[in-house]
Formats: C-alpha cells, structure tokens, sequence
C-alpha cells in the first residue's frame, strides 16, 4: 500500500528513506527500481545522497503499481512504458480514484454499523 499522504506540495525533495517509507519497501529496491528503469532520475546533495522530486514520486507510483500490484517483470514495465506511457498512466489514475471509492464506501460502512449498535 502506498502511503499518498507523504507527498507534501511544498516539499521539492525526498530523501531515500522518505520514499522508502511512502511506498513500503526497502530503500534497497528504491536504488534497484533506480538502477533499473531510466525514468527514475534523483539528483544528488553535495554529501551524494539521492534526493527524489516529486516527478520521481511519481514515476515510483507507477513502477510500483505495475511490479507490485500487477506483477510484471522489470523487463515488461520498460516495454509497457516506452510502447504506452500514457495508457498506463491513466490506468493508474483509475485505480486510485477506484482505491479512493473503496475506502470511502469502508468507512461509510464502519459508521453505519457503529451506529446501527450503539
């Protein structure tokens, strides 16, 4: 699960950690994903430590929906990327806006059964 809200507008950059934690996984795999895919592109602070952009955050959000949620290889992430980027990226705004419904329907279910009892 994606942790959306740690996506400040304010914010320019995230350290590796940061989007470790945003995604649940290791920062292990955010350098993998990074070596892995071109579209991942961190710059570096004067100590060389990745800071991501938002952009990044972004392309994360999509690598990750298609590895994790989809199960695709490496290999077929770049293919579906540089065949249709664009058809990809409006699959995965359904997702979320279908994500978004889920649990806003969940909590309209937890109010109604905790009213329902007490």
């Amino acid at each position: 699960m994606i942790d959306n809200a740690a996506v400040s507008p304010d914010k320019l950059f995230y350290t590796i950690g940061e989007v470790a934690k945003m995604f649940n996984v290791n920062a292990s795999r955010i350098r993998y994903w990074e070596n892995q895919f071109d579209i991942i592109k961190p710059h570096r602070n004067k100590k060389g430590n990745r800071m991501f952009t938002r952009k990044d955050i972004e392309n994360f959000h999509i690598i990750y929906h298609l590895v994790v949620e989809r199960g695709m290889t490496h290999e077929g992430v770049r293919k579906k990327l540089s065949e249709n980027r664009d058809d990809t990226l409006h699959n995965i705004e359904i997702v979320r806006r279908l994500e978004d419904i889920k649990r806003i329907l969940l909590e309209m279910n937890d109010n109604l059964t905790n009213a329902k009892n007490g």
